[in-house]
This record gives structure tokens, sequence and C-alpha cells, in this order.
């Protein structure tokens, strides 16, 4: 008990400096912990996305870009290919499932995908999970001017079964580019965590013979996503499209090939966390400097402490614990931090890409970031503890003049 009143009146006596000091390790704590969490959930998420189907069929061109425009609705298309390259591939005995897809109009910003029904009947999001409808929608006709529209998407445009609405040309969204057409929802989706729960699917008739554009592309597509039956069926289309072939690409092990995304962008990952260890190690210098200069305050206290009987361990121990509770202080306050910046984080993701983190999920980092900035403060915390300890008694009971 007596430890614990030394160590709070000192930190009360202190408190401009503790809650400084303290701030300075929440920033750090919460910095490394969003980074950490951002990046294992956002690379868990995005390849637990890539489930649904195990290759992408498209025009020359690169993987990754088709990936990201296929399954992610990202980035452009790398270029179309033609019906019979769907109805070919389709009917290869290596393919489980081809789903066709149509890319290239937006509704406001949100991009509209022309598909087949199939997608509806034939595909699982998630193992056991099949898209599903919310308050009695259903799936748009093959040749109808019908619209299905994802969770995300239906939330920000405000549409509902039964609404109408004129898509736009082009991926980017400009009012002056609007179709003729007019499409009515009658369907919107149950949230499915993924991307499609921000794009609106139509027909993919519907989007090859939209009013404006180009009637001799009338049965071109943008890719075909593809479920195969072994992953041998892959490696053998990978042979005879990608090194065999010189028109076409197939982008498959999907999962590997976004596992290519993360590499390339992962320095930006190690730079923020290298942030956050310098910023705890300034935050920790801080501490040992403001207990050390505070020193020359204490020593009469000390000194007095040490004539009533106190121990030089307990001194010492008092000055070790006052920096740990520092350091704890900042490390309970970079939960605040921490929670402000994923959610932040999180909130950006979903709306560009549909994929939702969480934030109920556990991570070492949580447990491991806390622990360890109140081991280095109590470490920072060594030298001037180190100090009281040597404090020569009698010449600080000296009177003060």
């Amino acid at each position: 008990m007596t430890l614990l009143l030394i160590v709070y009146r000192s930190l009360r006596q202190h408190a401009f400096s503790t809650l400084v000091t303290a701030g300075s390790l929440a920033l750090a704590g919460g910095l490394l912990m969003s980074v950490w969490m951002v990046k294992a959930q956002a690379q868990k998420s995005f390849l637990r996305t890539t489930t649904a189907f195990d290759a992408v069929l498209g025009a020359r061109g690169s993987k990754l870009q088709l990936v990201l425009n296929s399954i992610f609705h990202l980035e452009a298309s790398p270029g179309n290919l033609s019906w019979q390259d769907y109805e070919s591939i389709r009917r290869h005995p290596a393919v489980r499932t081809a789903i066709p897809i149509a890319v290239g109009d937006n509704l406001r910003g949100f991009r509209i995908v022309g598909t087949v029904p199939e997608l509806f009947s034939d595909v699982e999001y998630a193992p056991g999970r099949r898209y599903a409808f919310a308050g009695g929608g259903r799936v748009f006709a093959p040749d109808s001017k019908e619209a299905v529209v994802g969770s995300f998407a239906a939330e920000r445009l405000g549409l509902k079964v039964g609404d109408s609405f004129h898509p736009f040309h082009g991926l980017a969204y400009d009012p002056a580019a609007q179709h003729a057409d007019l499409f009515t929802v009658v369907g919107v989706m149950e949230p499915t965590n993924t991307p499609l729960d921000r794009v609106v699917l139509v027909p993919i008739k519907g989007v090859q013979t939209m009013s404006g554009h180009d009637p001799r592309a009338a049965t071109d597509i943008s890719a075909v996503l593809l479920k195969l039956k072994s992953p041998t069926a892959g490696f053998m289309l990978d042979i005879m499209i990608n090194k065999q072939g010189n028109r076409l690409t197939l982008a498959y092990p999907v999962g590997a090939i976004l596992a290519e995304l993360f590499d390339k962008i992962g320095w930006f990952d190690r730079v923020l966390a290298l942030v956050a260890y310098l910023v705890a190690l300034v935050a920790a210098a801080s501490v040992l400097a403001s207990i050390y200069n505070s020193m020359n305050a204490r020593k009469r206290d000390i000194a007095i402490l040490r004539a009533l009987g106190a121990r030089r361990r307990l001194v010492f121990g008092a000055v070790v614990a006052e920096s740990a509770c520092i350091g704890a202080l900042g490390a309970l306050a970079g939960f605040g931090v921490y929670l402000a910046l994923f959610a932040s984080a999180a909130r950006v993701i979903r709306a560009q890409t549909g994929v939702v983190l969480s934030l109920s999920e556990l991570h070492p980092v949580l447990v491991l970031a806390p622990l360890g900035l109140v081991a280095l403060c109590a470490l920072g915390g060594v030298i001037p503890a180190v100090k009281a300890y040597r404090l020569p008694v009698a010449e600080n009971l000296a009177p003060v003049s």
C-alpha cells in the first residue's frame, strides 16, 4: 500500500507531464494495433472473398488487374472477349461453373455489372451460403430491364424494390452521360460482406444492348468467373490459355494472385509500424527524461522516506512502478486511438471494396502491444530509479536555506 500511495501522489503531482507522455504512448500503441489489425483482417477478408471462384478468364493483360476488376470491381477492365470465348470455356470438361460479366457503366458512382441469373442459383459466395434477397425480392429475368442491387449500394443510393433508374456511361459518374434505358429494381440483396454489396446487377444483355454502346460489341463481355472441378484443371487451363495461347488470360489461382497485391503494398504497413515503434521509443524516452529530471525536486522527499524507514528497494520500485503506470495509462488510452483509427479504416475499405472488417475480432497484438508499452516504460524508469536508489540521505535532509 505504501508503494501504491507513493506512486499515486507522484503521478498526481506531475499530472501534466504524465498526461502528455501517456498521450504519446497512446498514439504509438493505437497506431501499431490498428496497422496490424487492418493488415491481418483485410488480407484474410480479401482472400475469403475469392473463395466463390477459382479463376477468371479475360482479355490478354495483367492477372492482378483482371482479378481486381472482375471480383472486387476495382480498376478498369483490361479489355473484352467474345461470347464465343465464354461458350467455349463454359463447355470445357474442367469447368464446373462459368459466370460471364460485362462492366463499363455506373449508377451515381456505383458500378453496374451485367451477368446471368445463374450467379444466384449456381454460386456459393461462402461455403453453404448463396446470394439471397431481402424483403421478398427476386432475381432479374435474362431478357429484361430489371436490376438487383447490393445491400450497401441500395442503402447509399436509397433504392428499394419497385424503384427505377437510368444508368450512366463509364466507371466514373458523369451526370451528362446518362443512358436512355430505364431499369426497375426487382431485388435488394441480403448483406454478404463481399464486393457484390456495392454493385448493381443487371442482365448481361441489358449492358450489351444499352443505348449509346457500340452495336458491333453487342456480344462482347468483360470476363468470365470460373469455378473449376479440381486444382489440376486449373493448371491444365493455365498451360492451355496462358502459355500456349496469346489472346486470352487466365488468372489462376485467384488467391495467389491477390497475395501479390499485399506483397506490393506491404512496404506501407512496414512504414506505419516503424513510425509506431519510433513514437513508442520517443515516448518511453520522454518518460525517462521526465522522471530523471524531476529527481532533483524529489531528493528531499526521497531522503525523508528513507529516514522514516523506507528501504532502498522500495524507493527503486516506486520509481519503476511510476514509469510502468504511465505506460499503462498510455496503453489504455491507446485502445481508444485504435478503435478510432480502425473504425475509420474499416469504413473506407467497406465503401471502396465492399469487404467488411470487424472490431470484435481478436489478435495477439491487442495484448502484446499494450504489454510492450508498459515494459518499455518500466525499462525507461530504471535509470532514474538507480539515481533514487543511490541518493545520499544525510546530504538531502539538510534544511533548505
